[in-house]
């Protein structure tokens, strides 16, 4: 530990820039900082960044603070703080070891089930795009037909024989014939 009369001239020292001073202040006020973070119970993990935040803190203030003789006041105080800010944020987490509450799923969804949601979403557009061009492509009787019968609600043989001047007994086979002139289609370029 450092004398408390040290405390202020190193400080003073440390704003002026002298790293040895800096040193001195960090060995000997370090102890206090740890019985502090110790206190508090916290993980390892979250002690060793407590105590980081600490001096960093520390450092950002150290040319305001207003008594340095009591800057060993002034680290035990962040440290508390700092501590509770971390046990605060750690309540916030459950631990158990319930398989029920482990396996439920969220509803936001695992980041890779995000990834692969967006990637067979993308892939289904890029289908969805791929067979409008076949489509598109497909003889204008073929077109005419079967965007009447994917109209909605779709209309009856009657109604699509009168729009295109189709007989109704003709109307199932030609739309067959242009399924499979799309399909084929579909198949030649590896998209269905």
């Amino acid at each position: 530990m450092v004398d408390r009369a040290d405390v202020g001239a190193l400080v003073q020292s440390a704003v002026d820039g002298d790293a040895s001073a800096w040193k001195a202040l960090v060995e000997g006020l370090s102890p206090l900082v740890w019985s502090v973070v110790r206190a508090h119970r916290l993980s390892d993990a979250d002690g060793h960044e407590v105590y980081q935040t600490v001096w960093f803190r520390f450092a950002q203030h150290l040319g305001r603070i207003r008594e340095p003789d009591k800057a060993g006041s002034w680290l035990a105080s962040t440290a508390r703080h700092e501590c509770l800010k971390t046990l605060r944020s750690l309540s916030r987490l459950t631990v158990t070891d319930d398989p029920q509450l482990l396996d439920r799923v969220s509803e936001d969804g695992s980041p890779e089930q995000s990834l692969l949601d967006s990637e067979e979403a993308a892939a289904q557009s890029e289908r969805i795009r791929r067979l409008w061009q076949e489509f598109e492509r497909l003889g204008d009787r073929c077109r005419q037909l079967l965007r009447v019968l994917m109209a909605s609600p779709p209309p009856s043989y009657q109604e699509v024989s009168a729009a295109l001047g189709v007989a109704v007994g003709s109307i199932g086979p030609l739309r067959q014939r242009c399924l499979r002139r799309l399909r084929a289609r579909l198949d030649a370029r590896g998209t269905s």
